[in-house]
């Protein structure tokens, strides 16, 4: 366990500076005038000028070469100091630790509601493969994950928000605004999941190990309990972890679908407003949380495989 958080760590350490440095380079590309734009925010369009953007940009110091800043931004890094909002003055890292709970509960009714979804789906595929049943769950796996994550949310904004009439559009502060976010996320990750636990299972019972179970005298449902089970969880354990890439990029777009109040929003809004610092805090916290994540899967397969916890003990053979 060691080995991983500490492989964990350094893997942290490489996203934050190469997430932060993209980042910084990319925001020396936007087109227009940051500091133009945050006086137009400050003073109103009818009311700013040149003079204006310039006091700005002395005040914030924009005005000052880009590696001096960058060295300046990794200075504030390593003092775990994202800077402050160039538009409302707040510290980064305050308004990200707001932002960020939302975005973890969202991340984790998403995970656990597509897990919902395809272990039943998966399990009963892979016990009559290659039947109607199988056949349809493929086809419907393929349609919904041909589709972008913004049209799935838009699809169930029409039929249970306009149509249907029975959950919200958009907002926070009740369990109900949870649902369509979550299920959007949770669809296309079921998709997925599904046919790999279709295809877990199906190796599972076609191998020696549980046609062993079955000549000891268990039957169907006591061998696949006993010994079918955990050798499913381990690849989808797996691939829960590879998932967390497509749930990082997911949550930008569906939380500003659904104005929910969590970091990919906020860092949608800071590109528009050209917030530079807001936007390098919000990638990097996004980057951290696929760490965080991935951390996560590898732990609970450390604790679910035997073999991880005995291979430490085993010395090779000269």
């Amino acid at each position: 366990m060691t080995k991983i958080l500490v492989h964990r760590f350094y893997q942290a350490l490489f996203v934050a500076w190469s997430v932060g440095t993209l980042t910084f380079i990319l925001m020396r590309f936007i087109p227009g005038d940051v500091a133009y734009r945050i006086a137009a925010g400050r003073y109103g369009y009818d009311y700013v000028n040149a003079d204006a953007a310039l006091a700005v940009r002395a005040e914030l110091g924009l005005d000052r070469s880009a590696f001096e800043l960058y060295l300046q931004w990794l200075w504030d890094l390593l003092h775990l100091n994202l800077g402050h909002s160039l538009v409302s003055s707040e510290p980064v890292i305050h308004a990200i630790m707001h932002n960020l709970g939302h975005s973890l509960l969202l991340a984790g009714a998403a995970t656990l509601l597509s897990l919902f979804i395809a272990i039943p789906i998966g399990v009963y595929c892979g016990k009559r493969t290659d039947r109607w049943a199988d056949n349809l769950a493929l086809l419907t796996s393929i349609m919904i994950k041909a589709q972008p994550v913004f049209l799935i949310g838009l699809g169930l904004v029409i039929l249970f928000a306009l149509q249907l009439n029975w959950l919200p559009v958009a907002g926070f502060g009740h369990p109900k605004f949870l649902i369509l976010p979550a299920l959007a996320l949770a669809l296309g990750m079921a998709a997925m999941s599904s046919r790999m636990i279709r295809n877990a299972t199906a190796q599972v019972l076609q191998s020696p190990y549980y046609a062993f179970a079955r000549l000891k005298g268990l039957n169907h449902e006591q061998a696949f309990t006993r010994h079918a089970q955990r050798n499913i969880a381990l690849p989808v354990m797996a691939f829960v972890g590879i998932q967390a890439v497509s749930l990082v990029e997911g949550i930008v777009m569906i939380e500003s679908l659904f104005s929910w109040p969590g970091v990919g929003h906020a860092l949608s809004h800071a590109i528009f407003q050209r917030d530079i610092p807001m936007i390098q805090g919000s990638a990097l916290v996004m980057g951290l949380l696929f760490v965080a994540l991935n951390t996560l899967v590898d732990l609970v397969q450390y604790a679910l495989d035997p073999r991880l916890r005995l291979s430490r003990h085993v010395q090779p053979e000269a």
